[in-house]
C-alpha cells in the first residue's frame, strides 16, 4: 500500500501555499528541504532548477511562489559545529573548480589518483590532478544537462546521471565523447545516482519519478521500476558484495532493495517514523549506515538481522547529516547544517565519534568516496565551488 502524500499543513499559510503544495509539497515533505532558508535570489535559483526538473509554472505562478518562499522561508543562522576529539589524524587539500559557480556536485576517485567531479549548473564534467594540480573539463554534449552522480567503469569510462535532462551520460575521458542512454519512460526525467555492480550493469535511482533503473552497457537496455512507497524519493544507492543494491528513501523513514534477477523491490521500514535517510554506505559485514537528514543521526541497518540502531550526529538535531562513505570499516560523513560543514569518523567497534572543520567551510558535502588506494577520501564541496582529498593517518 502506497503512502499518501505529504500534507499542506506543513506550510504556513499565505498566497502562493496553493502553488507550493501543488507543484512542491506533491513530490517531497517539505520539513528537511526549506531549511536553512533562502535569500530571493537563492530562492529564484531553487525554482529555476525545479522547473529544470520538469515543475511547469505560469509567470505568475512563478511570482507568487517566489514571494510565498522568500516570505515563509527566510535564511536562518546555522548552528556552530559542535567538534570530537580523537586519535585519528587528517589533512586536507582543496582545489577550486575551472569554472566558476559550476555547483561540483558528485566527486570520483579513479584508478589513476585523478578526482572527477559533476559540474550540475555549468553541465559539464571536470578532472583534477591532484599531483600537479592540472584540471580539464568536458562539457556534456547536450546542453543544460544537469550532470549530478558520477562513477566509472572497468575500462575507465566515466559515467553520469543527467539529472535535467532524462538520460544516462557515458564519456570516453580520451576522446571526449559523450553517449546518451535515454530513459525510456518520459517520467523519468530525473536520474539521480549511479552505481556499478560486481558484474558491470548500472543501476541508479530516479528521484522525483520514484523509480530505480538498470542499465546493461553491453546491450544498452534501460529497464526502470516503480519504489512501491509513493513520494519516497530515491536518493543515495550503493551495492553489497552479492551484488545486491540497496537506496535510501529520502522523503520515507524506508530502505529499499532491488533483486538483480527479478527485478522485484522490497523496502525496510525502519523504526523512527521521522526518519529521513538520504545517502547510505555498505561495509565489508553488507550492514547498511545511513545518514538521517531531518533528525540529525547517523544510522545502522542489518538487513540480515532486521536490527537498526541510530546514534545522534555531534552537531545536533540541525546538523542535516549528508554524503557518507565507508573506509576500512570506519564511518565517515559531513554534517552540512553546521557552520563549518563537518568531517565526521565513527568507529563502529567502540561506537566513538570524531570531528574536524572543513577548511572551506564545505559549502555543502553532498557526496564523498574513498580514494582507490583507500588511503584517504575526496569531497565535492558545492557551495564553495571546490574538491577536496582527505590523507587519513
Amino acid at each position: 500500500m502506497q503512502n499518501p502524500a505529504p500534507v499542506a499543513a506543513e506550510l504556513p499559510t499565505g498566497s502562493g501555499r496553493e502553488i507550493a503544495t501543488e507543484h512542491c509539497v506533491s513530490c517531497h515533505d517539505s520539513s528537511p528541504l526549506v531549511a536553512p532558508g533562502y535569500s530571493r535570489a537563492g530562492w529564484q535559483g531553487v525554482i529555476e532548477r525545479m522547473t529544470k526538473l520538469g515543475v511547469v509554472l505560469s509567470a505568475d505562478e512563478h511570482a507568487q511562489l517566489l514571494d510565498y518562499l522568500v516570505r515563509s522561508f527566510p535564511p536562518q543562522s546555522q548552528p556552530a559545529a559542535q567538534l570530537r576529539s580523537g586519535t585519528t589524524q587528517v589533512s586536507f587539500h582543496e582545489w577550486p573548480v575551472g569554472t566558476p559557480g559550476a555547483f561540483p556536485h558528485d566527486p570520483l576517485a579513479t584508478a589513476d589518483g585523478a578526482i572527477w567531479y559533476t559540474g550540475q549548473r555549468a553541465s559539464l564534467l571536470g578532472r583534477i590532478d591532484p599531483r600537479s594540480g592540472a584540471s580539464r573539463e568536458f562539457p556534456t554534449s547536450i546542453p543544460d544537462s544537469g550532470p549530478h552522480g558520477l562513477t566509472s567503469d572497468a575500462a575507465g569510462h566515466i559515467w553520469f546521471t543527467a539529472n535535467y535532462a532524462g538520460y544516462i551520460g557515458r564519456l570516453d575521458p580520451q576522446t571526449g565523447d559523450i553517449t546518451a542512454y535515454r530513459m525510456p519512460d518520459a517520467r523519468a526525467r530525473d536520474p539521480h545516482t549511479p552505481v556499478f555492480d560486481q558484474s558491470g550493469v548500472l543501476w541508479f535511482s530516479v528521484q522525483g519519478a520514484n523509480m530505480i533503473g538498470r542499465l546493461d552497457p553491453r546491450s544498452g537496455a534501460v529497464r526502470l521500476m516503480e519504489v512501491p512507497t509513493a513520494h519516497a524519493l530515491p536518493y543515495g544507492i550503493a551495492v553489497n558484495s552479492r551484488g545486491v543494491p540497496f537506496f535510501a528513501e529520502f522523503g520515507s523513514h524506508r530502505i529499499g532493495t532491488i533483486d538483480p534477477r527479478t527485478l522485484a523491490i522490497h523496502e525496510y521500514v525502519l523504526p523512527e517514523a521521522a526518519a529521513r535517510p538520504r545517502r547510505l554506505a555498505i561495509d565489508s559485514n553488507d550492514v547498511i549506515w545511513y545518514t538521517d537528514y531531518a533528525r540529525g543521526f547517523l544510522g545502522r541497518f542489518d538487513p540480515a538481522s532486521g536490527e537498526a540502531h541510530e546514534w545522534p550526529s555531534p552537531g545536533g538535531a540541525r546538523a542535516a547529516p549528508y554524503g557518507i562513505t565507508v573506509l576500512n570499516d570506519i564511518v565517515w560523513y559531513s554534517e552540512s547544517g553546521v557552520t563549518p560543514n563537518t568531517l565526521v569518523r565513527f568507529d563502529p567497534k567502540s561506537n566513538a565519534f570524531q570531528s574536524w572543520p572543513i577548511p572551506s567551510g564545505g559549502g555543502t558535502v553532498r557526496n564523498m568516496m574513498p580514494t582507490a588506494d583507500r588511503t584517504g577520501l575526496v569531497l565535492a564541496e558545492s557551495g564553495v565551488g571546490k574538491l577536496a582529498l582527505v590523507e587519513v593517518r
